[in-house]
């Protein structure tokens, strides 16, 4: 990396020579830590002209500082600062600040104290990781997603990369999505009917900022995606948890006055459950009977390689009254925060409005370098691949624990990437997951996912997205031993 040559500036009011005044800025410049090694300094012309000082009086004080091993001079690339140069020094401790805010006053909302799984970052070093939402850096495809991302640079759409859209998105992305992904859903929408977000994590959040008030009441899955909880929570409206069975989230439990609901239809969060055509209609019908709007959650449908996933309930609706959430980041890369929102055009004009005041539109090279890997056909052959793959671990992870005796509380009929696990009573996966960290293996437990102070504390989940199926069952080994080690600890 090349050091910018207006990071450099001399001391109006030092005493020694230019030439001295030159190495002391480069030498304090590296002592600092500012300049690392191996970074390359600005040619002397540069320099020079920069300074406004004689490119021989750079020239030497280049020399001297190469002479005491601060830089290197490697023939006609230039100067370098050197990989033996004095390390920096250690900062001095600043005395502590005297901040006179009173923060607990001074703040009028909080959005802190939601309890979200943890993921380590450094997930990728563990030889068993069971934890969900992470790419296997093995089954995407790296050569064309870069050849995308070099097309989107190209002269032919520097205008779609450097255009401000304002408050609008990529129109090839859109039109794919209403062309090619929502008609697999069963989905017919125009652009005007079409939000692109930054993941459905975003998509969620717009849904409940435009929805809901202080006076309205959401109903929600228990147990749910933490984040969107969060997110209600965050709303101030009126949140009711519904206990969901092995079919979903049941219509008949949801009472009277509720304005909207939140679910997840075709793989229940976190259970997996999918629930039944007939029980979709059921929850269409009573939110017509409560002229309430249905949220719903589409994420993970590409990946239903069991069998053809369900309609979405965005399909089945002759309302206008679902609004549809779907993503690309599970199915690609979960750093690639690209996902949409589907709904009634006055409904997309004011979320389209709320996301412009926060933050326009998603970046555009993004936006764009999808776009061609969707309409490519990369992005469909990722997803066989993907399905292929998956299919081969969940029957290798679903045989492993019925060979070690643990138990599946819920798993996708059509797929997903996921097991919902229960634990024996009594058995505290929070501390389980402690433990298994030692031994090399990474667990999700499942408390966060539920409403209430008291939550369950015997679930957790497994996920095979990111574990190579030969370790598979050497992982679930572990976990088998380690509940069997905590199951004595419980019974004493």
């Amino acid at each position: 990396m090349a050091i910018p040559v207006e990071t450099f500036f001399l001391d109006p009011h030092a005493q020694a020579t230019l030439q001295a005044r030159i190495q002391q800025m480069i030498a304090q410049g590296i002592l600092s830590g500012r300049f690392r090694p191996g970074e390359k300094l600005p040619s002397s012309r540069k320099l020079a002209t920069h300074l406004g000082v004689s490119r021989i009086t750079v020239t030497l004080a280049y020399t001297e500082l190469v002479a005491s091993d601060y830089l290197t001079a490697q023939g006609r690339s230039g100067y370098f600062v050197s990989e033996n140069a004095p390390e920096p020094m250690p900062k001095p401790s600043a005395p502590p600040a005297q901040d006179r805010v009173d923060w607990a006053r001074a703040i009028g909302q909080r959005f802190t104290g939601g309890v979200a799984p943890e993921k380590p970052q450094d997930w990728a070093r563990y030889r068993y990781p069971f934890i969900y939402g992470q790419a296997d850096p093995t089954l995407f495809d790296h050569a064309n997603w870069r050849l995308c991302a070099l097309q989107a640079l190209g002269q032919k759409d520097f205008a779609a990369l450097t255009t401000d859209y304002y408050d609008q998105d990529d129109p090839q992305l859109v039109e794919f999505i209403a062309r090619h992904t929502l008609p697999r859903r069963g989905i017919v929408a125009d652009t005007s009917q079409i939000l692109v977000t930054l993941g459905a994590q975003n998509a969620l959040w717009l849904a409940a900022q435009v929805l809901l008030t202080q006076r309205r009441t959401a109903a929600v899955e228990d147990p749910c995606y933490p984040a969107l909880r969060d997110i209600l929570t965050q709303s101030r409206c009126h949140l009711r948890p519904i206990s969901v069975d092995a079919n979903g989230l049941p219509p008949d439990a949801l009472g009277d006055a509720v304005d909207v609901i939140f679910t997840t239809p075709s793989h229940q969060c976190p259970s997996s459950a999918t629930m039944p055509l007939a029980r979709r209609h059921a929850l269409l019908e009573r939110a017509r009977q409560l002229d309430a709007l249905i949220v719903e959650d589409d994420y993970e449908f590409e990946m239903s390689f069991l069998q053809s996933p369900s309609p979405a309930l965005k399909s089945l609706d002759q309302d206008g009254r679902v609004i549809y959430v779907g993503s690309f980041s599970k199915s690609l890369f979960p750093g690639l925060r690209l996902g949409y929102l589907v709904g009634s055009a006055p409904f997309i004009r004011e979320a389209r409005a709320l996301r412009a005041s926060v933050l326009r539109h998603p970046p555009g090279h993004i936006q764009r370098t999808a776009a061609y890997f969707l309409s490519l056909g990369h992005y469909d052959a990722l997803i066989r691949k993907t399905g292929r793959v998956y299919a081969q671990r969940r029957q290798v992870m679903e045989g492993a624990i019925h060979h070690y005796g643990l138990e599946i509380a819920g798993s996708g009929a059509h797929g997903g990437s996921s097991f919902w696990m229960r634990a024996p009573h009594g058995v505290d996966t929070g501390q389980l997951a402690q433990d298994l960290r030692a031994q090399g293996v990474l667990i999700e437990p499942g408390s966060s996912f539920f409403h209430g102070e008291a939550p369950p504390q015997n679930f957790y989940r497994l996920a095979y997205s990111s574990i190579p199926a030969e370790r598979i069952p050497e992982g679930i080994a572990r976990i088998a031993g380690a509940l069997g080690q905590t199951g004595l600890k419980a019974d004493r």
